[in-house]
């Protein structure tokens, strides 16, 4: 059965409450991590999370097509962190010696150091609002829910791997 064909039906007021609060706790932790890292590290949420899949890379490098796909973005949206984060001297890219249309983002020594001294605050930041704020059970039906989200909106994506750079 199509999506077109389904009968349409309304949430009932348990789901409206869930949907509600799920939306506003995910935009609320995504705000307060984006002003975190601004205010610990001096860089949006969105920069550290480039610096740490490229740190999780082979070689600390991913085709800009590849980080574009582990990070759920466009690569025209990521063209303008990459470039600011390549003037920084946190990544460089290099072009692929046997594909010249292909380029890479690499982590620089220096964009490691930085992501370095930005993960501990970060992590802190995560571990208060919201792992310590559950019990392990909560914790495991966390994932056990983000996973069944996950299987319906991507049912490729293998919940293990979400977020982690393509390994060959």
């Amino acid at each position: 059965m199509t999506d077109e064909q389904k009968p349409f039906r309304w949430l009932n007021d348990r789901e409206q409450r869930a949907w509600r609060a799920y939306l506003v706790a995910s935009g609320q932790l995504q705000q307060l991590l984006d002003r975190d890292l601004q205010r610990k590290s001096g860089m949006p949420h969105a920069y550290y999370m480039i610096l740490a899949m490229l740190s999780e890379a082979p070689d600390r490098a991913l085709t800009i097509s590849d980080l574009a796909d582990v990070l759920l973005s466009s690569v025209s949206r990521l063209s303008h962190a990459v470039r600011k984060l390549e003037e920084l001297g946190w990544i460089r890219k290099d072009a692929d010696p046997a594909d010249k249309r292909v380029t890479y983002a690499c982590l620089t020594d220096e964009g490691m150091r930085v992501l370095v001294d930005a993960a501990p605050g970060h992590v802190t930041t995560v571990v208060d609002h919201v792992f310590d704020r559950l019990t392990d059970a909560q914790v495991e039906q966390l994932y056990e829910l983000s996973a069944a989200i996950l299987a319906g909106v991507a049912p490729d994506e293998e919940p293990e791997k979400a977020l982690r750079p393509l390994t060959d």
